[in-house]
């Protein structure tokens, strides 16, 4: 099964853009993922090509019509998750990254403007996800950069098959700090224990490592790892000792 995105953009020369180069633009050359970015002018119905009007009830800036966007939508094949890029989504999770790349692709609507009418959500099933707090200029970057963490855990994009597993976030905790050659580099020295050939030291280094990072960089990060591993196999949190 090929991973298949559709992309639905007003501006569809910017696909693939940088997923067209490096492992992403390779596997795309080797047939591991699919791309097709559709105009969603193609599916105005006046002579302007209209795609957008004014806010109801005032104010600035335009909104994108739900009937446009809708006929765009509708003209997708179904059978996989249609995917909102705007800042009142969920945020866009690693967990969530990985469930998309295991399926059969996505379909992906780009915002622009001040938004999209709110009916069309109520109208189509339609997943709004948010990939920060903060605003682009429309949902095409966005796409981008939730293609590219998705294609990367593709079997056979990225070379050793564990590459996409003993990374930030994949186990709740940010990644352990990494280091490479040369040993010594303006006074600085690799850690000895990564010197050590000891793997099991390696291994309590790291992990130690990426709960002490996790901690001080990511305290929301941290509290969520944190309720997790207090969690029984049951659900139930386990009691404090002092109870």
């Amino acid at each position: 099964m090929t991973f298949a995105a559709t992309v639905l953009t007003l501006y569809p020369e910017m696909f693939p853009g940088p997923l067209g180069i490096s492992l992403a633009g390779r596997a795309l050359r080797e047939g591991l993922w699919g791309l097709e970015a559709v105009q969603i002018r193609d599916f105005a119905t006046d002579r302007h090509r209209s795609v957008d009007d004014t806010p109801a009830g005032g104010g600035a800036g335009m909104v994108m019509r739900a009937d446009v966007l809708a006929a765009a939508l509708d003209s997708v094949a179904p059978g996989r998750p249609m995917l909102a890029m705007t800042p009142r989504g969920a945020p866009l999770t690693q967990e969530r990254v990985r469930a998309l790349a295991d399926g059969p692709g996505v379909t992906i609507l780009c915002g622009r403007f001040e938004g999209i009418d709110e009916r069309l959500f109520e109208a189509r099933a339609i997943e709004q996800v948010s990939i920060g707090d903060y605003i682009l200029s429309g949902g095409e970057m966005a796409a981008l950069t939730l293609l590219d963490a998705c294609i990367r855990l593709i079997p056979g994009v990225m070379g050793a098959p564990s590459s996409g597993v003993d990374e930030s976030f994949e186990t709740g905790l940010l990644e352990y700090p990494q280091y490479t050659r040369p040993a010594e580099w303006e006074g600085r020295t690799i850690p000895e224990v990564l010197r050590s050939g000891d793997h099991a030291r390696i291994a309590a280094w790291r992990k130690h490592m990426a709960e002490t990072d996790t901690r001080l960089r990511r305290p929301d990060l941290w509290e969520r790892h944190e309720g997790a591993r207090a969690q029984s196999p049951s659900g139930a949190r386990r009691r404090n000792k002092d109870e």
